[in-house]
C-alpha cells in the first residue's frame, strides 16, 4: 500500500513544488496539504497520514510546538521535518521533539521521494538521531553513538565530508557538527588522527 503523506508549509509554491515531486512516486500519497499549524491536528485526524512532513515556520505557531503536539495526539503517525534551518540546533530540536528524520529545503526535489522513504525505513535519516545522544552498547566504543560509529566508519575509509554528507543525506555543516563531537570523545585534533585511533581500536570495523 502507498505510504500516505500530509503536507505542511506556510508557502503554497513550495506545496506545490513537494506534492508534484512526490506525485512521482507511485508508492506515495499525498492525502492533505495544511498552511497553517492550527489546521494539523485536525487533517491528520482526517487523513490518517503514515506520516506529516512538517515545515518547522509556520505562521501561526511553531513548528516544533506543532511536531509536538502530533507526536503527543498521534503517536504513530511519524514526522518527518522539512526545514531552510541546516544549523545543529535546529535539528537537534526537532529530534528532541519526535522526529524521525530532517530534511533541508535545499535538496533536490528529485530526490525528495527517495529522501522520505529511506526517513521512514529508519535507513538513512535514523542516523541523524546521533543528535539524540542514544547510548553505544559496546563496550569499547569510547561513548560513541551509533551514529558517529557510522560517520566514523565512513572517515576511516577516506570520505570528504561532502561525500559523507551525500552518503548520510545531511549538509557539510551538520556532517562537520558530528565530526567536532567524535574528535573530542577519541581525544584527537583532526580527521587524519580520528582515523588512526579508528583502525587502532578496531572501530573503523564495527558496525553501527
Amino acid at each position: 500500500m502507498a505510504t500516505r503523506v500530509l503536507l505542511v508549509d506556510d508557502h503554497e509554491l513550495i506545496l506545490a513544488g513537494i506534492r508534484a515531486a512526490l506525485d512521482e512516486a507511485d508508492e506515495i500519497e499525498v492525502v492533505g496539504e495544511a498552511r497553517e499549524g492550527r489546521h494539523v491536528l485536525p487533517l491528520v485526524h482526517q487523513t490518517s497520514p503514515d506520516v506529516v512532513l512538517l515545515d518547522l515556520r509556520l505562521p501561526d505557531m511553531s513548528g516544533l510546538a506543532c511536531l509536538e503536539a502530533i507526536r503527543s495526539r498521534y503517536p504513530r503517525v511519524k514526522v518527518v521535518a522539512l526545514s531552510a534551518f541546516s544549523d545543529p540546533e535546529h535539528i537537534h530540536e526537532a529530534f528532541e521533539r519526535g522526529a524521525i528524520a530532517y530534511i533541508v529545503k535545499s535538496v533536490n526535489p528529485i530526490d525528495l521521494p527517495s529522501a522520505l522513504r529511506q526517513a521512514l525505513d529508519q535507513t538513512v535519516y535514523q542516523g541523524v538521531q546521533l543528535i539524540s545522544q542514544r547510548p553505544a552498547q559496546n563496550g569499547d566504543r569510547l561513548g560513541l553513538t551509533e551514529r558517529e560509529l557510522s560517520m566514523l566508519k565512513a572517515l576511516a575509509r577516506g570520505l570528504s565530508n561532502q561525500a559523507i554528507g551525500k552518503e548520510f543525506w545531511v549538509t557539510e555543516q551538520t556532517v562537520k557538527f558530528h565530526l567536532s563531537n567524535i574528535y573530542k570523545k577519541l581525544g584527537v585534533a583532526n580527521r587524519t588522527e580520528a582515523a588512526r585511533v579508528a583502525h587502532e581500536r578496531g572501530l573503523a570495523e564495527l558496525v553501527a
